[in-house]
């Protein structure tokens, strides 16, 4: 059975309130029964040179194998990948600092091992606190080296649009999703009933107890903040310290899991066409740029845009995914040239570079249903699907799902939708099991408040929502707003840095209210002169439809 990953693809400055309802709180269900860790104990960690950097001696990689059911900790078991960069100062470490850059999907062992250097960029860790901390990254289960969850690839090559716009559409969404989320519990094996965050929780405080430490210290980016917020309500008197930056709601049901995200989305259209107003570098400058995208809408919608980058029908919610795209520097000249380029129908600049696709080890393959003939199904990497063990988002019927979609034009007339929320929505519908970990507003009890870092203008995890997760930790959360653009914000200023580091290594809080101020009149990096850097060809295209990572720079 031959195994590759599919990469999933999946920054803004002021003081405007989002305009979203308040959040709703999904029904209550009946609890789970409690997993349990019994009187299960870790065996010793084998460190050995990571296979990646083999010459590197900072950093150790190792497996664990941790119970697959929490329920059962003395069942069958799964390899949990861990990777250790060991502190560089002179003096004892402060302890371990667990680190997860998002995902579903993203590696902690990379993580670890690469400093979260990615797309090219600076390391995401300060020098202090790879000088104070023992880095610690793991993949969570089923993510890359620790039993990844995978599907056929025919199966997957065969998904149909995620943004159903008919009853037939929606049926037939309905019907694959069933398909596919047979095949993936088949091809992933027992694990697949096991992937929600508050089994990633457990797994975390084994890595703990594997490394003899009373507490941890966490910081997690974006769909890692909710493995946080999991971790802080089973283990709240285990934890030192812990940042969680650019935050998912788990309290949102779907229709404002739906509205948050798309108002977002809109107020980045906003502040592009501010922008382009302002600066005569916008390719579409002194025009009327809210009549120009209503008109490129109304060409997508009657067939007549072409996708320079693929050749086919350009989609509607194309548009409004490259507004999202291309927010997160922001690369607001490109967009206006590609913009620009859409109305004469003329190509824009070329499609930046796709991730790779990343082989998954053999020594991996093990854990597949029993009957599954190893040999004869390639299969790629699905992590996206655990987002549905997290969350319900039930959608009922087309009528139902009509809408949300007409609600959503409403408050965002522009962008229309959030396609990295409606495309999270759409993988879900018809999933025949309830998630195991199914949202509600958090109960944590920690001795110390967590440090929740909100993005102001995020593409990615709505503002709105890490307000929302501050409001409901109370006195056990402390809020930080960066008025910025972007996904992720501790290494986005030195004010951020220092706020975070403080608390991280001292535990020291910063006031209430406290804000860093980013650059108010975005320009991006890599074109001063509003052409495209020799690094960074061309806006990167939307993928869609298939669905996105909630850590994605480029995410559709």
């Amino acid at each position: 059975m031959r195994r590759t990953f599919r990469a999933g693809v999946g920054l803004l400055a002021a003081t405007l309130i989002l305009s979203g309802a308040n959040p709703a709180v999904a029904a209550p269900a009946a609890p789970a029964p409690e997993r349990v860790v019994g009187d299960w104990r870790p065996g010793p960690i084998d460190w050995q040179p990571c296979p990646e950097v083999p010459d590197d001696p900072g950093v150790r990689c190792a497996t664990l194998h941790l119970p697959i059911d929490w329920r059962r900790p003395h069942g069958p078991t799964f390899p949990l990948a861990i990777a250790k960069r060991a502190a560089t100062g002179p003096e004892p470490a402060v302890g371990p600092l667990l680190v997860n850059p998002g995902g579903p999907g993203g590696s902690g062992v990379d993580e670890a091992i690469y400093l979260g250097a990615r797309f090219g960029g600076e390391p995401r860790y300060s020098p202090e606190l790879l000088r104070r901390f023992d880095l610690i990254g793991f993949d969570p289960r089923g993510v890359a080296r620790s039993h990844p969850l995978v599907c056929s690839s025919e199966l997957l090559a065969q998904q149909p649009f995620l943004i159903p716009e008919s009853e037939a559409a929606y049926t037939a969404l309905v019907n694959y999703n069933r398909r596919l989320y047979a095949d993936c519990r088949t091809q992933t094996g027992p694990l697949f009933d096991h992937l929600d965050s508050v089994d990633v929780a457990y797994d975390m405080d084994a890595v703990r107890a594997a490394l003899g430490a009373r507490h941890i210290s966490y910081y997690a980016l974006s769909y890692g903040s909710l493995i946080g917020q999991m971790y802080a309500e089973h283990f709240p008197d285990r934890i030192r310290a812990m940042a969680i930056d650019s935050n998912m709601d788990h309290s949102l049901g779907v229709r404002d899991f739906l509205r948050t995200g798309t108002v977002a989305v809109q107020e980045l259209f906003d502040g592009f066409v501010a922008w382009c107003g302002r600066d005569e570098r916008c390719a579409l400058h002194g025009r009327d740029v809210r009549a120009i995208f209503d008109d490129l809408l109304r060409r997508a919608e009657a067939g007549e845009l072409v996708n320079p980058d693929t050749g086919a029908p350009m989609h509607w919610s194309e548009l409004g995914a490259q507004v999202r795209s291309s927010s997160f520097e922001p690369l607001w000249i490109m967009l206006s040239n590609w913009l620009a380029a859409l109305v004469d129908q003329t190509s824009p600049t070329a499609a930046g570079a796709v991730a790779p696709r990343r082989a998954v080890p053999a020594a991996d393959r093990a854990g597949t249903a029993p009957g599954t003939d190893a040999t004869s199904v390639e299969v790629t990497e699905h992590p996206f699907l655990i987002f549905c063990q997290d969350w319900s988002l039930p959608v009922r019927s087309f009528a139902e799902y009509s809408r949300h979609l007409a609600e959503l034009r409403r408050v965002a007339p522009q962008v229309r939708i959030s396609t990295l929320s409606s495309l999270t929505v759409g993988s879900c519908i018809g999933w025949p099991a309830r998630p195991g970990n199914p949202q509600h507003r958090l109960r944590v009890r920690t001795s110390i408040p967590l440090l929740v870092l909100g993005v102001r203008y995020d593409p990615s995890t709505p503002y709105q929502w890490s307000v929302n997760v501050a409001k409901q930790l109370g006195r056990h959360g402390r809020l930080v707003t960066y008025l910025g653009w972007g996904h992720g914000g501790y290494n986005a200023t030195p004010c951020t840095v220092s706020i975070v580091d403080r608390y991280l290594v001292d535990r020291k809080l910063p006031p209430p209210g406290a804000t860093c101020v980013g650059v108010l009149d975005p320009t991006p990096r890599s074109q001063p002169s509003g052409t495209p850097s020799p690094q960074r060809p061309g806006l990167p295209a939307p993928t869609l439809p298939n669905p996105p990572t909630w850590f994605g720079r480029h995410a559709g």
